[in-house]
């Protein structure tokens, strides 16, 4: 028999949390488990809702007013649970644990699992109701079933915070190899629409405008970078808030290399843009499992990361590794690249198979079902 199970989410647009539930979801055994997605509020233009729609998977939206929507938003979401009586209930990040809680007097038999997708909660980032919110969640976590966390290092943190060690386990994200691969044709074409040649070195950093992907400090880094290397050029792909984008773009200018960084919007076809780069910048001061590096990797493309979250495992190499907030030593790490990569060459075979061997959609969908069905097995021996 079928275990039916509801994932919940915010919403579905393009993001990283967003693109691994997808992955996922497309991947579990549909001879197992009976599949349907809620999502708190409709999606953007750029969004992951046909993929889902592609793969047969039933989405739902409770249309969510905003943040203070609740009494309404909240019987909503009831009434649609009764009806699918889930065996299992997933959040997916933040809020949508925390309903797990709340929902479990209506939903006695059905078992809370939470996503944990972040290391570290910056208690300089949050609001006061974040702040509070997260208090909220160290506190109702004991009262779920279990808790899948993406990383190590949020693993490490949430335990410190008081989060229970016995209902924790970690399973990394998982990057489509398929979708992720070396592809010339791609690199040629995004190039010339950015009017980049061959012979100039491609910078990158991929991420949403967020203070959290620090591109303060990729920027400084690359100026410093151009001080000493005239065959280098920077892109800065993603979107966010107007204000903070205007902020970034003033920077860029204040350091005199307005010309020589490229402003690209969040786009889906992200392997191409991967390809167009010869290395990915990871500048994060707080990571979970960074897919960025996972999918840039499996393109086959180096990167250079700090020391936050799990990037310095899923790199595998040391010398790329920097600390955050340390434009000088993330300078220095891009240079030593580029010198390596023109003495040596990449061995972009190598790169890409650290994330076939550690990282796959495979290894993500072995544990995740592995999980899943022991917590419903567990349940019904109860």
């Amino acid at each position: 028999m079928k275990k039916k199970i509801v994932f919940l989410i915010r919403d579905l647009n393009y993001g990283g949390a967003e693109r691994q539930l997808v992955t996922l979801v497309k991947a579990l055994d549909k001879q197992c488990f009976d599949i349907t997605v809620l999502c708190f509020y409709p999606s953007g233009s750029l969004s992951l809702d046909q993929d889902l729609k592609d793969s047969g998977i039933p989405i739902i939206c409770l249309d969510k007013q905003g943040r203070w929507h609740l009494f309404g938003f909240f019987w909503r979401l009831v009434q649609h649970l009764q009806r699918i009586h889930p065996d299992v209930l997933h959040g997916y990040v933040g809020i949508p644990n925390l309903l797990t809680i709340f929902l479990k007097p209506f939903f006695p038999s059905t078992r809370m699992v939470w996503g944990i997708r972040s290391s570290k909660v910056d208690p300089d980032f949050d609001d006061c109701l974040g702040r509070l919110l997260f208090q909220l969640e160290c506190f109702l976590s004991h009262f779920a079933d279990l808790i899948i966390v993406n990383s190590y290092a949020g693993r490490a943190y949430y335990l410190i915070n008081g989060f229970p060690a016995n209902k924790m386990t970690v399973i990394p994200n998982g990057i489509d190899i398929e979708l992720f691969k070396p592809d010339q044709g791609a690199r040629i074409k995004v190039r010339k629409s950015w009017g980049i040649s061959e012979d100039t070195i491609l910078i990158g950093l991929v991420g949403r405008l967020d203070i959290r992907k620090d591109h303060p400090t990729f920027l400084r880094a690359a100026t410093l970078l151009c001080k000493e290397r005239c065959d280098v050029r920077f892109v800065c792909v993603g979107s966010g808030s107007e204000n903070y984008a205007r902020e970034l773009y003033e920077l860029a200018d204040e350091l005199g290399i307005s010309n020589r960084v490229i402003w690209v919007k969040a786009r889906a076809d992200m392997s191409a843009i991967y390809n167009a780069l010869d290395i990915v910048v990871s500048s994060s001061y707080t990571e979970g499992f960074s897919n960025v590096i996972g999918e840039a990797m499996a393109c086959g493309i180096p990167c250079v990361v700090t020391d936050v979250g799990d990037s310095a495992w899923i790199v595998g190499d040391l010398d790329v590794v920097v600390p955050p907030k340390n434009p000088e030593a993330l300078k220095n790490a891009m240079k030593r690249l580029i010198e390596t990569i023109g003495i040596n060459g990449c061995d972009r075979t190598q790169i890409r198979q650290r994330i076939i061997d550690h990282f796959s959609v495979v290894q993500l969908v072995l544990k995740t079902e592995a999980a899943l069905l022991y917590l419903s097995h567990e349940s019904i021996s109860q």
